[in-house]
């Protein structure tokens, strides 16, 4: 595995040890050759993460070991990495990382970390997201080209619903997300009623191809809105992030007319540090916009007095929020168990880890610090 390297990053140095730790077998990629991919796209990366309270999908032994999802900041994380003291869905609470310099990120690569799950907050408020996430979920009988469809009609819906511009980017997997800037004065409940009502607006234009359905057995062949990733502790896999699929995939800011003309895999961590050479971070000014939500809340109240269309359920995980219907699974409902079911119950509520998107869910990764990695 070779004796331990010093890498350099944004003026610090950063000692990363068995560099020659294959991580990716199917590609030969090593531990080193990941760190040296996170510092090629150093900037892009940072843009997606600074400040913000960062969840870590670590694989200390590379993509075929043992992962876990480190909420709560290394005991062994240098001084000069901030964190923010964030709440759970449970009531609990820890302090997360918050990567303020691409050296932070080189760190986390020492430990296994191939995944970088921010929270779509800032530090200085943790609880007044400024990014509005959409994550387009492709269902089984769907593909990345019905994703794409979606992705096009949403950015209609965008810019009806308040002028609103969203950044597309891939998962790594066979999905999209857009991503919203917005001005940090609403709350998690208030974002992810916004994104109900862009979901809904896309199913009703999109009928056949689109839904928002929370149940999977409701969804047919079509593309799931994940509404719920805008829930608190919910959160997607960051721009620029090394996917752990065998083909070491990450997932690719796009400009909108390569949303059609790109696959997801023609991006990966051989791939990208040339595509960022040659153009850069393609979504650089995001920080620079910040967008309203009071037209697409004003569209998620007219669809509850109108059409009466509340609130969706909420993963099985969090505990019962007001305005919530219940958390049936509509075919138990109908056998009559609905009234005496546990409303959490029903392996076949959302996105979970059959999910494209990315995502460090649920509340039970919170607690407890993980082993050092190597």
């Amino acid at each position: 595995m070779g004796e331990a390297v010093e890498l350099e990053a944004g003026g610090r140095t950063v000692r990363l040890s068995s560099p020659g730790k294959i991580f990716f077998p199917e590609r030969g990629f090593t531990k080193l050759d990941l760190a040296r991919y996170y510092i090629a796209v150093g900037p892009g990366i940072l843009r997606a993460l600074r400040d913000r309270p960062t969840t870590l999908e670590r694989y200390p032994d590379g993509v075929e070991g043992e992962n876990f999802f480190q909420k709560r900041a290394p005991k062994n994380m240098p001084d000069w990495i901030p964190t923010a003291h964030i709440t759970f869905p449970s009531g609990r609470s820890a302090d997360e990382m918050c990567p303020t310099e691409q050296a932070a990120v080189l760190w986390a690569a020492q430990y296994g970390t191939l995944t970088f799950h921010p929270w779509p907050v800032r530090r200085d408020d943790v609880d007044s997201p400024d990014e509005l996430r959409i994550d387009l979920d492709p269902q089984p009988g769907t593909d990345y080209d019905d994703a794409v469809r979606a992705a096009h009609e949403l950015r209609s819906v965008l810019d009806e619903f308040g002028g609103l511009k969203g950044f597309p980017k891939t998962s790594g997997g066979r999905g999209l997300h857009v991503f919203v800037p917005i001005e940090p004065r609403w709350t998690f409940t208030q974002v992810r009623r916004a994104a109900i009502a862009v979901g809904r607006e896309l199913a009703r234009r999109m009928p056949d191809q689109v839904t928002v359905k929370w149940w999977k057995e409701e969804r047919g062949e079509r593309i799931f809105v994940d509404y719920n990733q805008t829930a608190r502790d919910r959160t997607i896999a960051s721009a620029y992030s090394v996917r752990p699929r065998p083909h070491a995939p990450v997932s690719a800011p796009l400009r909108w007319d390569e949303v059609g003309t790109a696959h997801p895999r023609d991006f990966d961590l051989a791939t990208m540090p040339a595509r960022f050479a040659e153009l850069g971070d393609v979504h650089a000014d995001m920080d620079d916009h910040r967008y309203s939500l009071d037209a697409l809340l004003e569209l998620a109240r007219r669809d509850e007095h109108d059409h009466g269309l509340g609130d969706l359920p909420y993963p099985p995980e969090y505990p019962k929020m007001p305005g919530e219907p219940k958390r049936v699974q509509p075919s138990r409902a109908k056998k009559g168990s609905g009234a005496g079911a546990d409303p959490g119950a029903g392996a076949d509520a959302g996105s979970g880890a059959g999910s494209d998107s990315g995502s460090a869910s649920g509340t039970g990764a919170a607690s407890g610090s993980a082993p050092d990695g190597s």
